[in-house]
């Protein structure tokens, strides 16, 4: 097709024209907002790296999370911040942990809304890692039970899907089979299956101090140049009996989405991480760019790129923005 013959802008001319070949369409279905949990009673404190976003108590998520139930997103991913911070992580598993207090809460308070876990241990960790340390390395095997003791001790407090993220070897399978032999066969798994050692993650290791007291994560996660071995993460877990797989970080890695979708035939999720909130809400404060464009901008890339659905800090932003 060749102009004259052939004219595109034809079918640009107007709103009504563009709506009608529009190939890729956000709506609130899409979105899975994050929430960080914290102990105490009334609290909403800002992070400073990530405007409009706080840590809450879990009186205030239950507040927030019936808001975003009224702007129909369907789930939230709840990452808990403990007072207490041991070698083992001891808080990730306790019956009173905050996740656990805020999962019973919300099942309580807004039933109909679905509740994801996040399954780490950096949070809860005194050296700020994903698992067990020994002599100053990550032990993958000796990290799995634990892992699965937290997956398990979320279902117990109903949540509805847990998410493990913390790119050890072999915690799909552990944790599967932990949920099965307990009676939990109907709790699904979104695994963080393909996460990239990003710079990315600053602002998130603010907000759930996070960070590792040495080292890095490179041992663990997955080097930012490899695409390949993301398709090979992603079909272990699945082997392992993964529901959802997911990709992480999403702007700067919307090949491996898409090849990830070429691949696989499950739900792929992405996660549209605080780094990439950062910088837009930065820019916007700035003047820079026009902040409300750019995040649907960015959030119709990733789903064109083949997400079916978005983890995301913009969820309640982009939601409002649909309604207008």
């Amino acid at each position: 097709m060749l102009f004259p013959e052939y004219r595109p802008r034809r079918l640009r001319q107007n709103e009504s024209f563009r709506r009608m070949i529009r190939e890729t369409v956000l709506n609130t279905n899409d979105f899975i907002m994050p929430l960080f949990a914290v102990e105490g009673k009334d609290v909403k404190n800002p992070i400073p790296s990530m405007p409009g976003q706080f840590q809450m108590s879990v009186d205030n998520i239950v507040k927030t999370c019936q808001e975003i139930q009224k702007l129909n997103i369907p789930a939230i991913m709840l990452f808990g911040v403990p007072g207490k911070k041991d070698a083992l992580a001891t808080s990730a598993y306790a019956k009173d942990g905050i996740v656990q207090q805020a999962v019973r809460n919300l099942k309580n308070k807004v039933p109909d809304l679905a509740v994801i876990t996040d399954v780490c241990l950096c949070q809860y960790t005194d050296h700020g890692h994903c698992g067990v340390v020994e002599k100053n390395v990550v032990d993958n095997d000796a990290s799995l039970d634990l892992l699965a003791r937290t997956a398990l001790s979320h279902a117990k407090a109903g949540a509805d899907m847990v998410a493990p993220s913390d790119m050890m070897d072999g915690r799909v399978g552990e944790i599967r089979e932990s949920l099965d032999e307990n009676g939990f066969s109907h709790v699904p798994i979104m695994s963080y299956a393909a996460k990239y050692c990003s710079g990315f993650y600053g602002p998130f290791r603010q907000a759930a101090d996070s960070a590792p007291k040495f080292g890095d994560r490179r041992t663990y996660q997955m080097d930012p140049a490899n695409a390949q071995e993301a398709i090979r993460e992603v079909m272990m877990d699945i082997e392992e009996g993964a529901d959802i797989i997911m990709v992480k970080p999403a702007l700067a890695y919307l090949d491996v989405i898409y090849r990830v979708r070429q691949e696989c035939d499950l739900p792929v999720a992405a996660y549209n991480v605080s780094g990439e909130y950062a910088m837009i809400k930065a820019a916007e404060q700035l003047g820079w760019l026009d902040g409300t464009r750019v995040m649907m901008e960015s959030l119709t890339a990733i789903k064109r790129a083949g997400a079916d659905m978005i983890l995301t800090y913009f969820a309640m932003d982009a939601a409002r923005e649909l309604q207008t």
